[in-house]
């Protein structure tokens, strides 16, 4: 008698490009201010879980990342967050590209109005009522969260040379406007040593952005 095995399941198929969305996203939402809406949402977790797979180095930062968050208030986090990025007095780590990348080593220099031509030639424009610049990190992450969207978009519609066209896109992005800065970035993140949140956040985002570019 010929024994009928029971059918197995066929494994869901990963979609790195909406992994890649969605973390980009996530990932910029951990460099704004705190907010209660942060905390609320558990934006690391769901950062861990998203990457468990894909990209295991990273969600092990996420994880902590998200552990020690639930330790700090989010007036804690709010200070520490000042101090690492925004002043008033000198800053641990500047969030801006052009620090790092023009030779006045000042915000607003010459990269930053092209990274915002970068984005307006790819059909994005900052909103009026926005009041962060384009080359901060947290807006880069978000673009490559936005042109992630759109190849997913081109996916899922069986556009295979618009895919083509947008990875095309984002490694240049990468290359020429993000990846030169983010490893002095977040290295002065990782060796301010006062903010452990900050640096599992820093960690998690080299350990993520790194791989993709490759």
């Amino acid at each position: 008698m010929v024994r009928i095995q029971e059918s197995l399941p066929m494994p869901t198929p990963v979609n790195t490009t909406a992994i890649r969305e969605d973390a980009c996203r996530l990932l910029a939402a951990c460099y704004y201010p705190p907010t209660a809406a942060f905390l609320e949402e558990n934006c690391c977790d769901s950062l861990a879980t998203l990457l468990a797979d894909a990209a295991p180095d990273a969600a092990r930062h996420a994880a902590d990342a998200a552990k020690l968050i639930k330790n700090n208030s989010l007036e804690e986090l709010a200070v520490e967050h000042a101090r690492l990025f925004m002043g008033p007095f000198q800053l641990v780590a500047p969030p801006y590209g052009s620090i790092y990348l023009d030779d006045a080593k000042t915000v607003m220099g010459e990269s930053t109005a092209r990274v915002a031509e970068f984005y307006r030639a790819n059909g994005l424009q900052l909103a009026d009522d926005f009041h962060e610049l384009p080359d901060h990190i947290a807006v880069e992450l978000e673009f490559l969260s936005y042109l992630a969207n759109r190849q997913r978009e081109a996916e899922e519609a069986g556009n295979q040379g618009e895919v083509e066209r947008l990875r095309g896109v984002q490694r240049e992005f990468l290359a020429a406007y993000l990846l030169p800065w983010l490893e002095p970035f977040t290295t002065a993140i990782i060796n301010d040593g006062e903010a452990p949140f900050y640096q599992d956040v820093a960690r998690c985002t080299v350990a993520f952005i790194n791989p993709v570019n490759g």
